[in-house]
């Protein structure tokens, strides 16, 4: 990452009732930016998990049929007793997890984390500003 501070963004996705976590990822599976309740062993780990879960859920995309061959993924959802974890593309080579309890409106936290894409797309494509020497 080119040392922005993206945590204050991820935390927005949190403002969602029942929201729990967020991360970013990159497409090999580094940690870009944690929201701030996540300790950052523990989003590492995540990060690359969710590396896998992406490849893995575009390699089954034929699995849902249609006439084009080659699928475009959109989102993972997996569902565990304790929660539910959602997956999304972030722009090109970057996705957002959110992990969220059991009683979650999905539907709600899926539109946020859509605003929340549009946002991060912006921040990600945009170089950082430069410090100027000021003479």
């Amino acid at each position: 990452m080119t040392g922005r501070d993206l945590s204050w963004m991820l935390d927005s996705a949190l403002e969602v009732p029942e929201a729990r976590h967020a991360i970013l990822v990159s497409a090999d599976g580094l940690l870009m930016a944690r929201s701030n309740e996540v300790g950052r062993d523990h989003a590492d780990t995540v990060a690359a998990a969710m590396s896998g879960m992406q490849s893995l859920s575009r390699t089954v995309s034929d699995f849902v049929g249609g006439d084009d061959a080659r699928q475009e993924w959109r989102q993972t959802l997996v569902e565990f007793d304790h929660g539910w974890v959602f997956l999304i593309s972030a722009g090109e080579g970057a996705y957002l997890a959110v992990s969220a309890s059991p009683d979650a409106d999905l539907a709600e936290i899926t539109f946020r984390m859509q605003q929340l894409v549009g946002q991060l797309g912006k921040v990600l494509t945009t170089p950082p500003r430069e410090n100027a020497d000021v003479n």
